[in-house]
């Protein structure tokens, strides 16, 4: 899998966002009627915006600083037979620690539903260290339900711990 670094400079104005209470009304109506997303919607990186713990109607200010501030992303890019490849990466100056793995939309909501069979860890994009990862046990792998992609450039999804997450697409250097 390629690694696209993430560029700021192009991303989506602030403040675009939707708050809590907009999200949650959001996650109850794709409970009934799914949100059609496809592969395609999903390409790309995405930079993380905010994140609400479980059961919180407000954003966590310090959890989504620190890891905006170690430019926490989700990319992901077109895999085998219809799946993708996922990476999800920190950086700290020329220093990123990344996971990488595969993944599939499953269902009508639907569930993007990965693994990760790989850590790295970077210096100035030079590879200091790889690591296999093990498998998931059977039925816990790690899981994202998706609640809505706008095309404005965000992507909102509750994680399988309960905690809900918003990105904001970002430009990619090819």
């Amino acid at each position: 899998m390629l690694a696209l670094p993430c560029v700021t400079s192009s991303d989506s104005a602030a403040g675009a966002w939707p708050g809590g209470e907009q999200l949650l009304a959001l996650e109850a109506r794709v409970r009934r009627a799914g949100t059609g997303l496809q592969v395609g919607d999903l390409l790309g990186c995405w930079r993380l915006e905010q994140i609400w713990v479980k059961g919180s109607a407000s954003p966590s200010p310090f959890s989504a600083g620190l890891l905006r501030s170690l430019q926490a992303r989700l990319e992901l890019e077109p895999g085998l037979e219809g799946g993708l490849l996922i990476s999800n990466a920190v950086s700290l100056g020329g220093l990123e620690l990344r996971f990488r793995g595969v993944a599939r939309l499953l269902g009508p909501r639907p569930l993007l539903q990965f693994s990760f069979d790989r850590l790295q860890l970077r210096l100035a994009g030079r590879v200091l260290l790889q690591r296999p990862l093990p498998a998931p046990p059977p039925r816990r792998e790690p899981f994202f339900a998706l609640i809505a992609r706008d095309p404005s450039g965000w992507l909102a999804a509750r994680g399988r711990g309960g905690g809900l997450a918003l990105w904001r697409q970002s430009a990619q250097l090819a």
